[in-house]
């Protein structure tokens, strides 16, 4: 298939928990004083990239900014600061701790990442895509990984990631709020390979730039990645206990060791569905209520949470396992699915590695989807044994639990599926559904699915900018932080387009990547999709034909046979992503062009001139044309050239 891109997105999810006073009542006593504070959960996460198993990276802290009294800090991580796969975070939050937040309107914030070199940590995936410049299973060595805007001294590099709100994010102490700030590894100015003829392939790390706003409604919807922790308590009443966050040591070692966080959580039992509770030493399962079973020996043991936000803000164990070693319960297969053998009740998941772990399916493994929205839904299988393995393509995100996660084969309990998603090219859209299309490396990965959209009276969320309630399917592009869609007939227009690119490249078509539901009232015991998001589609590097002019310009593209007009936009808040690549020696550097402006358009003039290398990634248009979403150009050492 065509390269898909991820995001990431970091999540900060905001939950004000009232303070209660005491007092006696009479009324010679003053008020209570107002709340000062609320609590503020954050979370980090992001969608998927088919190419990569691990991108590693350090978040040393958080700061809100405000319009009067400044940058407050409202995250620390630990010393040294844990590193976090963000291709792990498909769309779901890595909940990294909470911490209190004084009342009052902010109006941005600034992320700091770790700049030095093996902060950035990257893997190439098992079977990347076609055309992926890296090695397939590799790690790639920390002196070819350049980070884009790192300040400081040697040693003390980091990244300053400044990021402005759409609206003020208003905390109040009775209101749960939620702020999810977008890092969006769609961009394809995050991850950019420079790769010659002849010398070493650079990779360059470009923090600033993909970041922004991107509203969440509701923080019970939330949907948590396992939170790993050790327990330092449970409740006199027990119903709850507390854990301290903890991250597993990258790059993995075996046994897997365990790096301790900063940050205290407590989880609460769901006392409605009940809590189902895995002892992975015993290898037993129970459902509980509360802890009143295990609150003997909980202390100190090491646990892995499948939990989910309720409305005030507190955390419940949907799923939990226990172990008194973390190895055991870190050894669960996680990621994106890369195989499936229905027939013979083998599911392969790629770990962090680059390396697909295979899975055995018996009559007894059961399927979860994630659903934090609903807590009955969230605990329900949604399926059971091998049958249920047609229902699962490759690119699902899973988090698996094996019954012995030391024997040989791992036989899965249960299998999570955090992320149903579709992905690869669109067509065929019409009033009910469209069709999914992808090409893998792997050609019985392959497949070409007709997908029905949910049905038109299903709630699905609201609009991010108004407010609004929104019922049926719903659409965005993912490229720009335009408003949410929910007109079908626009779906449709939007996918219409093919860009017959000729050669051994053929046929682009755009591309999105859908997430799908289980038995929605439109399709009962199947999949059907809430929500699409059309991603950039990346054509190959390819050489300038017919020079940049009045917004559009002509490129042969490398492996292709007809030339491909681009259209670039110079509107305000969808203006097309211009970079000038630039490689001297072993030096990489990526320099933003504004075309909205004079000197950009200058620029741009100047650089996309007949005979340059350039890349385009945009969206196929009717006419054969592709709207451009980001435009690469190349200066200095071009890519395929000798150094």
């Amino acid at each position: 298939m065509t390269g898909l891109y991820s995001r990431i997105t970091l999540g900060l999810v905001i939950s004000a928990i009232p303070l209660l006073a005491v007092g006696c009542g009479t009324t010679s006593n003053p008020p209570p004083a107002a709340p000062s504070s609320g609590s503020l959960a954050i979370g980090m996460s992001d969608a998927s990239t088919e190419d990569w198993a691990m991108i590693g990276v350090k978040v040393e802290s958080i700061a809100l900014t405000r319009t009067v009294g400044g940058a407050r800090t409202v995250y620390t991580a630990a010393s040294p600061a844990p590193i976090v796969n963000l291709v792990q975070l498909d769309q779901l939050a890595e909940l990294m701790g909470n911490v209190t937040v004084p009342i009052g309107s902010y109006t941005g914030a600034v992320l700091t990442i770790s700049a030095n070199p093996g902060d950035v940590l990257l893997t190439a995936a098992a079977d990347p895509t076609a055309g992926f410049e890296g090695t397939a299973g590799a790690t790639v060595p920390p002196a070819q990984i350049q980070i884009m805007g790192a300040v400081g001294a040697a040693g003390s590099l980091t990244v300053p990631v400044s990021v402005a709100f759409l609206a003020p994010l208003v905390v109040t102490a009775t209101n749960n709020n939620a702020l999810d700030l977008e890092f969006d590894l769609a961009h394809p100015a995050f991850l950019v390979a420079h790769e010659p003829q002849v010398g070493t392939t650079l990779w360059a790390a470009n923090f600033n730039g993909p970041v922004r706003d991107h509203p969440v409604a509701n923080i019970a919807a939330l949907l948590l990645r396992h939170i790993y922790g050790t327990v330092t308590a449970v409740s006199t009443d027990d119903t709850s206990f507390s854990m301290t966050k903890e991250f597993a040591l990258q790059p993995s070692t075996s046994p897997e060791t365990s790096v301790a966080g900063t940050q205290e959580l407590t989880i609460l039992a769901d006392d409605t569905n009940g809590t189902i509770l895995y002892d992975v030493d015993a290898q037993s399962s129970e459902t509980i209520t509360d802890f009143s079973t295990i609150s003997a020996t909980l202390d100190g043991k090491f646990v892995r949470v499948a939990a989910r936000f309720q409305a005030d803000g507190t955390l419940v164990a949907v799923r939990m396992w226990v172990s008194t070693v973390f190895n055991s319960v870190w050894l669960s297969p996680e990621g994106h699915v890369l195989h499936v053998d229905a027939i013979g009740g083998i599911l392969t998941v790629q770990n962090e590695l680059g390396l697909g772990v295979p899975l055995t399916v018996n009559a007894n493994t059961e399927y979860f989807l994630r659903t934090p929205g609903s807590g009955v839904a969230d605990a329900t299988p949604i399926g059971t044994g091998t049958a249920f393995l047609a229902n699962v393509v490759r690119g699902f995100k899973v988090h698996a639990s094996a019954v012995d996660p030391l024997a040989s084969p791992l036989v899965a309990q249960t299998i999570d599926i955090e992320i149903a998603r579709y992905e690869g090219g669109i067509s065929d859209a019409d009033g009910s559904g469209f069709t999914a299309t992808t090409s893998y490396s792997t050609g019985t990965d392959d497949y070409a699915l007709t997908l029905p959209y949910i049905s038109g009276t299903t709630a699905n969320g609201t609009d991010p900018l108004t407010g609004t309630a929104i019922a049926g399917f719903k659409w965005w592009y993912g490229a720009f932080p335009t408003p949410v869609n929910n007109q079908i007939t626009a779906f449709e227009a939007a996918t219409a387009g093919s860009t017959d690119v000729g050669g051994q490249v053929g046929t682009v078509l755009p591309v999105g990547e859908s997430v799908a539901v289980w038995n929605d009232p439109n399709a009962l015991d199947a999949w059907s999709v809430p929500y699409s998001i059309l991603v950039p589609a990346p054509l190959p590097t390819g050489t300038v034909i017919s020079g940049y002019t009045a917004g559009s310009f002509t490129m042969a593209v490398d492996g292709g046979g007809f030339d491909v007009l681009a259209d670039l936009s110079t509107t305000l808040g969808s203006a097309t992503f211009v970079y000038q690549i630039d490689r001297t020696l072993n030096v990489l550097t990526i320099t933003p062009i504004d075309i909205t402006t004079t000197g950009g358009v200058t620029a741009i003039t100047t650089g996309l001139i007949a005979g340059a290398r350039a890349r385009v990634f945009g969206v196929p248009q009717p006419d054969g044309s592709i709207k451009a979403d980001a435009v690469f150009f190349y200066t200095g050492t071009l890519p395929g050239e000798p150094i």
